[in-house]
């Protein structure tokens, strides 16, 4: 019991470098605000010390959690839902929209960050999610568009959405790839 506590040689030490590290606190403190024109009396994250940040170390390390051992997804993706809400997205989106060269790479971005606020909504589990947009106007050019993937036969899908109008086409492509 009596190994534990420390000796009265360790005492002085273990004081004096509370000492020295308080007063280079208050050397750094009264430094960086005279040179950034701060009062003295508000804290900032950059007033610790390297051996008190590692004191909080512990606190900054990721969570352990043990392993499920799953190798499905709770709820599946379902293609036939997520062509609906991507449908239902396109038409909202672009019932009003009017192609000009310049707008189509803006519109293709709220697009897709729009579809894939809907899919993350369907509350599939274990999966991640790519969106592609296309915008092509229509002057009597063939498009072909091709995609390559490693893939999960059983896990992974995809859905492609299209929506046109006299001026342009409008293709969505999302691919939901399993994640464990």
């Amino acid at each position: 019991m009596h190994d534990k506590l420390p000796t009265t040689g360790m005492i002085p030490k273990i004081i004096r470098v509370f000492q020295m590290s308080q007063v280079l606190k208050e050397r750094r403190r009264t430094l960086s605000h005279d040179s950034q024109g701060m009062d003295g009396d508000d804290e900032s994250v950059t007033e610790f010390t390297r051996t008190e940040l590692m004191a909080f170390k512990p606190s900054f390390a990721r969570p352990r959690y043990a392993n499920t051992y799953r190798m499905e997804p709770y709820r599946k993706f379902q293609d036939y839902v997520v062509r609906k809400k991507a449908e239902e997205v396109l038409k909202n989106k672009l019932q009003d929209f009017k192609y000009i060269g310049f707008n189509g790479a803006f519109m293709c971005t709220t697009l897709s960050e729009d579809i894939l606020a809907a899919v993350k909504d369907q509350g599939f589990d274990r999966y991640k999610y790519i969106v592609q947009i296309f915008i092509v106007e229509k002057t009597g050019q063939s498009v072909h568009i091709a995609s390559r993937w490693v893939w999960d036969v059983a896990r992974d899908n995809w859905v492609s959405v299209q929506h046109e109008t006299e001026n342009y086409v409008a293709l969505a492509l999302i691919v939901a790839g399993y994640y464990e």
